[in-house]
């Protein structure tokens, strides 16, 4: 059987990427790998990229490349394999910095969407939601989180305060910030290039006199 090649990994975008982030990607690596290109040009890599770009560009062909190559993405390590969240006083001090950490990175990678499901708080904690009451009940009546009717949490403005405040004298909490970095949505280092290289592209043709210039 034929190996399925990922056309996402290769193109460093998310599978949930949307049409014009593909278009843009791929305009970004053709120039890169064109086999024009006496720098960085690559034929195998340049053909690669047409074959991506002419599946994930067609609607009905990308539906079907989906299917065919759906795997199971990896399940993130819970926090509880290297933080102590035990039934004891330090052990509830974690379980809210903890807390604190994920609705913060939230907020500041997703600022559109902070709030946080209390069930995802529980994977990624790897800690049961039954444990987290009294952590959740300490923290919204110390407002730095506040809970919707659906039970998903957010960090308030207080919260914020208090993990920027408290970052360099807490050394868990710290820990627990630059260990769970990533952004809820990456689109990829391809589509990051592909903007910066989009927006230059529009500044040199200001620059020369106008959009058209």
């Amino acid at each position: 059987m034929t190996e399925i090649v990922d056309y996402y990994e290769f193109l460093q975008i998310s599978r949930n990427a949307d049409p014009d982030t593909i278009h843009r990607v791929h305009r970004f690596l053709a120039a890169r790998f064109h086999p024009d290109n006496p720098e960085t040009g690559d034929s195998e890599k340049f053909l690669l990229l047409q074959d991506a770009w002419n599946v994930l560009s067609d609607p009905k062909r990308r539906a079907e490349y989906d299917a065919a190559s759906k795997v199971e993405p990896p399940q993130p390590v819970p926090l509880s394999t290297s933080v102590d969240f035990m039934d004891d006083i330090e052990g509830e001090m974690n379980r809210r910095l903890a807390v604190l950490a994920l609705l913060y990175i939230q907020r500041r990678t997703n600022p559109y969407k902070p709030e946080v499901s209390v069930a995802a708080v529980e994977k990624i904690m790897g800690f049961p939601r039954d444990y987290l009451q009294f952590t959740t009940w300490y923290l919204q009546s110390k407002k730095y989180v506040t809970r919707a009717d659906n039970s998903d949490l957010t960090l308030t403005v207080l919260g914020v305060d208090y993990v920027e405040s408290n970052r360099t004298n807490i050394p868990v909490l710290d820990k627990l910030l630059t260990s769970r970095t990533e952004p809820s949505t990456v689109d990829g280092v391809a589509a990051s290039e592909a903007s910066a290289a989009e927006r230059r592209r529009s500044d040199r043709r200001l620059s020369a006199g106008g959009p058209d210039g």
